[in-house]
């Protein structure tokens, strides 16, 4: 690769598109060849992004693509397998941010989805979160960013997998918290200010499609329910597991620590001191990093597992750059290195 990488994003006038753009402004090696919209074509990417008015770039149509070294493709379900063909000539490298290529069969999309139109380029895909996949990454030319509410319970779950404390026959609970932005830019009355603010709201009490992938990726089967609740950043999984045999707080350590100890972007708060003594989304919001945590509940034998990360970031845009990085041989961390915010308002 040359010392400079041409990017472009498709998609870029939504919510995670724009966090995309303001990754390459900042990024030392990745730079912004094109971006698209629709909606939005020959506007400043200021006029959609404020945050990012220091560029001159502008959208073009999507029909108008060109070549480049690196194509993120932020857009809503079923745009990317219609048009991957013409992503992959475009592109080396093509990284997918929606729900297109996530699953690995054919038949899981005709369950979980509404079928899928390219399931041959299904074997090519590899799965972005590095936490679990960092060693498939290398070179690899169509990547699959995990969903957020997947990504926020996979990282919470995961080291638990990995050290046999669930092997796959217990009960688990998952419950997610998620904020506005999940729902992308689009207008929706659900998404009306009127009616989101000050709720927490179910809107997926069985069923969620993301089911799917959490268990195709960690192996174990999970009862999750997702709830809409008053903030924009954020998604927040609290997991309840039942394991077979006692589990000690030493155990979980380790767990936690084998797996995580070397990660970037995964840190650990379980019950220490402070206000924030458990993850907490408003400590990352606008950052790649995942927290972590866990207590032992022994008199009704269950573990309580938290996870928490910024849904845009670690559970979309930052995954997808921070597995690009790797895919392309970069330093992981590239672009990637802003920390949260403290004190912070609703995020």
């Amino acid at each position: 690769m040359s010392e400079t990488i041409t990017a472009g994003v498709i998609g870029g006038s939504g919510f995670t598109g724009g966090e995309l753009l303001r990754i390459i402004d900042s990024h030392p090696v990745l730079t912004l060849d094109q971006a698209t919209s629709r909606s939005y074509t020959g506007k400043s990417i200021g006029y959609v992004h404020p945050n990012l008015r220091h560029r001159d770039d502008r959208f073009i149509d999507p029909d108008d693509l060109s070549s480049v070294d690196i194509l993120f493709t932020a857009t809503p379900h079923g745009v990317s397998m219609k048009h991957i063909d013409e992503y992959v000539d475009v592109a080396d490298t093509v990284v997918d941010l929606s729900a297109d290529f996530r699953l690995s069969t054919e038949e899981q999309y005709n369950e979980w989805y509404d079928g899928h139109s390219a399931p041959d380029r299904l074997d090519q895909a590899v799965y972005a979160l590095p936490e679990i996949n960092r060693e498939n990454l290398p070179q690899a030319d169509l990547i699959a960013a995990g969903g957020c509410n997947a990504t926020a319970t996979i990282i919470g779950l995961y080291p638990l997998v990995k050290s046999d404390v669930i092997t796959g026959s217990e009960q688990i609970v998952v419950d997610v918290k998620v904020g506005s932005s999940e729902g992308g830019a689009a207008e929706s009355q659900a998404s009306n200010h009127a009616e989101r603010s000050g709720i927490v709201r179910p809107y997926a009490p069985t069923g969620h499609r993301h089911e799917a992938e959490i268990e195709e990726y960690l192996g174990v089967s999970v009862s999750f329910t997702a709830h809409a609740v008053d903030m924009i950043r954020g998604a927040s999984a609290t997991a309840h597991i039942f394991p077979e045999q006692p589990v000690t707080n030493s155990d979980l350590w380790r767990a936690y620590r084998d797996v995580y100890e070397d990660e970037p972007f995964v840190r650990m708060a379980s019950g220490g001191g402070g206000v924030y003594r458990y993850p907490e989304p408003k400590v990352v919001a606008g950052s790649n990093y995942a927290e972590v945590g866990f207590e032992v509940d022994p008199g009704n034998k269950r573990l309580v597992v938290f996870s928490a990360i910024d849904n845009m970031m670690k559970g979309s845009a930052g995954q997808a750059v921070h597995a690009a990085n790797i895919a392309l041989g970069l330093d992981e961390t590239a672009g990637l290195e802003s920390t949260g915010f403290h004190p912070i308002g609703a995020p």
